[in-house]
């Protein structure tokens, strides 16, 4: 099947864009910043959206130029080789067992806001809302990219509606002293704090590579891609800057003391209470389940075409490429979410820290988009040469904010080659 009426335009697909990159983080990650660089907070999120555009232009370059379901493998295949290209494609498949956690851990934070869970029963709405995505994903993922363009839309008015209050609305309440910005302002800002929470903060833009494997989504890539990921991007960091400035601009009650910033249960949850009334854990936790379901969402398609790419390749089992009626690799998508959901038990049992399963996952991201700017420097004109400069840039700079927490990108990588060059030989000689 390839009706264009199935398929995505632009503004669907920033809308899918926005909402991915939105997702899980955009009511929890601007709180662990200010937790991390105190008022530095500001100037991560500025920076780190200043420095993501580059990165976004050649993707969409790239994405526009070679549309294939691999994504970043196949634009590190074009330049590097087969085993190269691989390699990254298999960093990507091994995510899952962190990210998958890590943005259902996210999402449900907002679950236990609504409806307080005991640990079993939230392991249990986990599991439960994995059977949710696959109906979302049986046919086709342009169904959820219209859905997901609307809450895109619910998240930017409460946003903006909540920046208005409390930047242009502070009431003179004899109970206020001052707004967390006053205090956290007066501390020196600290550019490797800054740094630590830029690497914590990239989580935030995962997704910039995911859309390069929906490229046979759009009606025409080539005219839309670059535009909708462009779009996507600058609106999400400017969310993300507005949500860290909403939070420090919190009127703080006379009662508490500068060592009880906002890091107390969710902070977005209490902003929408002062603005708006005793609605905040309802409206903000819908808004963040949606949110944080539609990312998983989007990777979850991600993953599962580039699985049933690399099926067709004989990477993987042939068993994973049948398309189902609807054009969607049905057993692959099946697959994808059993494995995410033995993960998300086993990350249950271990009871791992957020923020060390966050750190991990952005290690694994830094290697695929270096190993991307790398292939565009072969692959794209010579005009794009400064902007993959600055790409190249942006990822040692994330690198250094990581720090040891790269050790397990870096591990994949030396785990994989290997296995992909005997492959390679093998198959030679057969």
């Amino acid at each position: 099947m390839d009706d264009s009426s199935t398929k995505m335009g632009r503004w669907q697909g920033a809308g899918l864009m926005a909402t991915t990159l939105l997702g899980t983080g955009v009511f929890i990650l601007p709180q662990m910043t200010i937790d991390i660089a105190g008022y530095g907070a500001v100037y991560t999120w500025l920076l780190l959206t200043l420095a993501i555009i580059p990165v976004t232009v050649v993707f969409g370059a790239l994405t526009a130029k070679f549309p294939h379901a691999a994504g970043p493998a196949y634009f590190v295949e074009q330049a590097f080789g087969q085993v190269a290209g691989r390699s990254i494609g298999l960093l990507f498949l091994f995510v899952v067992p962190i990210g998958a956690p890590a943005a259902i851990l996210l999402t449900f934070h907002f679950v236990h806001a609504l409806i307080p869970l005991s640990a079993q029963g939230l392991l249990a709405a986990e599991l439960g809302s994995l059977l949710l995505l696959f109906a979302l994903n049986y046919k086709g993922i342009q169904i959820s990219a219209k859905l997901q363009f609307l809450l895109t839309l619910a998240i930017i008015i409460v946003v903006i509606a909540l920046f208005s209050i409390i930047q242009f609305g502070l009431t003179a309440d004899e109970s206020v002293s001052q707004t967390y910005s006053t205090v956290l302002s007066q501390e020196k800002i600290q550019p490797n704090l800054i740094m630590t929470a830029a690497g914590l903060a990239f989580w935030s833009f995962l997704g910039v590579e995911a859309m390069s494997h929906l490229a046979n989504d759009f009606r025409t890539p080539k005219k839309d891609m670059l535009p909708a990921m462009m779009i996507g991007t600058v609106l999400v960091g400017s969310i993300y800057f507005l949500c860290t400035w909403v939070l420090l601009r919190m009127p703080m009650p006379t009662d508490i003391v500068a060592s009880n910033l906002p890091s107390s249960n969710l902070a977005m949850i209490n902003a929408f209470n002062y603005g708006f009334g005793d609605f905040g854990a309802q409206v903000i936790g819908i808004l963040g389940i949606a949110g944080g379901l539609a990312t998983v969402n989007v990777y979850t398609a991600s993953l599962s075409r580039l699985a049933w790419s690399f099926s067709k390749d004989g990477v993987l089992p042939r068993y994973l490429s049948p398309l189902n009626q609807h054009n969607v690799p049905s057993r692959a998508l099946a697959a994808v979410l059993i494995v995410m959901g033995l993960v998300i038990v086993l990350a249950y049992v271990a009871n791992r820290e957020l923020e060390d399963l966050i750190a991990w996952v952005n290690g694994v991201f830094v290697v695929i988009y270096f190993a991307s700017m790398m292939a565009a420097a072969k692959l794209l004109p010579k005009r794009y040469q400064p902007l993959i400069f600055l790409g190249c840039l942006f990822c040692a700079l994330l690198a250094y904010g990581l720090g040891l927490k790269m050790v397990y990108a870096l591990l994949l990588l030396c785990l994989t080659l290997p296995f992909l060059k005997w492959q390679q030989t093998h198959l030679a000689r057969e």
